[in-house]
């Protein structure tokens, strides 16, 4: 019996690519009025910047979605001050993205029903915590949230066994028990199920997925958030 329902935020609880895109727009639009770049241009020191955060931090861990330290080393790397640009650069990037990103359709609706059913709700995220709080603040989530793992408390990024496991633990019961929500296949959904979780595969595009034939019948799969509580409720 599901005890506790555990969800991802990007791309899980809002739509992470068009509010991406959106952001990344008005960040070149920023480096195009004050460096005189085109968004080309932008495009390529913006992914020169990221690459060269992996090559120091690795992918396993959260510093590497900081886009203070991505904007630093843009301009950094550019020979440009970082006074006053740094900061403004990195508030123009999440002040759009969250302006523009919405909950899906009965999302918050399903978050109330879960915790009127008596199940502990919790976030199981990559990224840093800050900015997740201010995403599920904007998003009207926090206060159906009973407790957040991020991957810079769990220092770990899924599809990592740490990163579930402290779920497993702030949930307060048994991996069996715990189902996780998110829109990944390999990161959330087969992370999970490999941690003991019960993997809930979000898909609002309704897409054909491509799950492992060994783990179809142990995934379950849905695409719009009025059908997750009763598919928690039926489990």
């Amino acid at each position: 019996m599901i005890k506790a329902v555990i969800l991802d935020i990007d791309g899980t609880l809002y739509d992470y690519k068009s509010g991406n895109k959106a952001a990344l727009a008005a960040l070149a639009g920023y480096a195009k009025e004050h460096f005189g770049w085109t968004q080309e241009e932008f495009m390529q020191r913006h992914q020169r910047a990221f690459d060269t955060m992996k090559k120091r931090i690795g992918m396993g861990l959260a510093a590497v979605h900081n886009r203070m330290i991505r904007y630093q080393l843009i301009l950094e790397q550019a020979s440009l001050p970082l006074y006053p640009h740094a900061l403004t650069m990195y508030n123009t990037y999440w002040d759009t993205l969250i302006r523009v990103s919405s909950p899906f359709p009965g999302e918050v609706q399903a978050m109330r029903a879960l915790k009127e059913a008596g199940y502990t709700v919790g976030i199981g995220t990559n990224m840093t915590a800050h900015i997740q709080f201010r995403k599920l603040t904007s998003l009207g989530i926090l206060p159906y949230t009973d407790f957040v793992v991020s991957s810079e408390e769990a220092c770990a990024e899924k599809p990592a066994a740490a990163l579930f496991d402290l779920c497993v633990e702030k949930a307060g019961c048994s991996a069996g028990e715990c189902a996780f929500v998110g829109d990944s296949l390999e990161g959330d959904a087969l992370g999970a199920l490999r941690a003991g979780l019960v993997p809930y595969l979000f898909n609002p595009a309704g897409e054909p997925v491509k799950i492992p034939e060994e783990h179809a019948a142990d995934i379950t799969v849905f695409t719009e958030f009025s059908q997750l509580p009763g598919l928690i409720a039926g489990r």
